[in-house]
């Protein structure tokens, strides 16, 4: 297992990696991550959604069996490799902080990935869900609705700070799964926050581009307009504090091999 100083010498390298990639590798390997995120809400949905019997009698257990399944799509991102916005949230800070790496390459490759994911995960609920009817009938589509009228009922607050919690255990799923040296490990690691934030009904701004489309999609009474402002921006902007702020700002002070007198 790495240390948290290994991870962070890992995390920088992958950070001046990302940042050279060009712009067309950088959007299809994160339009290939919102398609991977989206892969695991489908499958949240089938799993979780489909159990109505089970949520009406133990709501929690059926919201971990929604989280349980969801962490595919992560799991694919670490491990085969795509650009993910809200691990990308974290990945740069450290070398932010040692002056490594410019704000302005920062907010290049975030603004490319999450354009990348958008196009993904729409890409996945209209082409390979909607058009397939694969959640078209009873309980799916139910759940469908409900799980997007959900999202976009908070009010900004409320949604910003969920978008803080799911993106700090995103983050710290990242993070493990970089401790981690084998392939088991890593998907373990990745797993178990992953699964814990879901159930804990956190707002994933990635995770979001598929569930409140495909609701749109499935005769959801939910606009665009209400998507974007109830639910994507205060999500996104919670998103960057959870994971810039609480992973890579924090942990980046902790461990950076610069910061000696913190990390001794």
């Amino acid at each position: 297992m790495n240390a948290p100083k290994e991870v962070i010498e890992i995390v920088n390298k992958l950070a001046e990696k990302k940042a050279s990639y060009s712009i067309n590798k950088t959007l299809i390997l994160a339009f290939l991550a919102g398609a991977y995120i989206a892969f695991g809400g489908l499958l949240a949905i089938i799993i979780g959604g489909g159990s109505p019997e089970i949520a009406a009698g133990n709501p929690g257990l059926a919201k971990f069996f929604f989280g349980a399944a969801f962490p595919l799509g992560l799991i694919l991102v670490v491990v085969v490799g795509a650009e993910l916005f809200t691990g990308n949230n974290a990945y740069f800070i450290p070398n932010v902080l040692n002056k490594n790496q410019s704000i302005n390459t920062v907010l290049k490759n975030w603004g490319l990935v999450y354009v990348g994911n958008f196009i993904g995960a729409v890409f996945v609920a209209y082409v390979i869900t909607h058009l397939t009817h694969i959640l078209s009938s009873s309980p799916y589509v139910d759940s469908v609705h409900k799980i997007a009228l959900g999202k976009t009922s908070h009010t900004f607050l409320v949604t910003f700070i969920k978008g803080v919690g799911a993106n700090w255990l995103v983050c710290l799923a990242v993070w493990q799964g970089m401790a981690a040296k084998d392939t088991t490990g890593k998907i373990f690691a990745i797993w178990l926050p992953v699964m814990a934030f879901v159930t804990m009904g956190f707002e994933h701004s990635i995770a979001n581009m598929y569930f409140i489309p495909l609701a749109i999609f499935e005769g959801a009474d939910i606009t665009w307009n209400t998507f974007i402002v109830k639910n994507l921006i205060p999500a996104t902007i919670g998103n960057i504090v959870g994971g810039a702020l609480f992973v890579g700002m924090l942990y980046g002070y902790l461990f950076s091999k610069e910061n000696k007198s913190v990390s001794a």
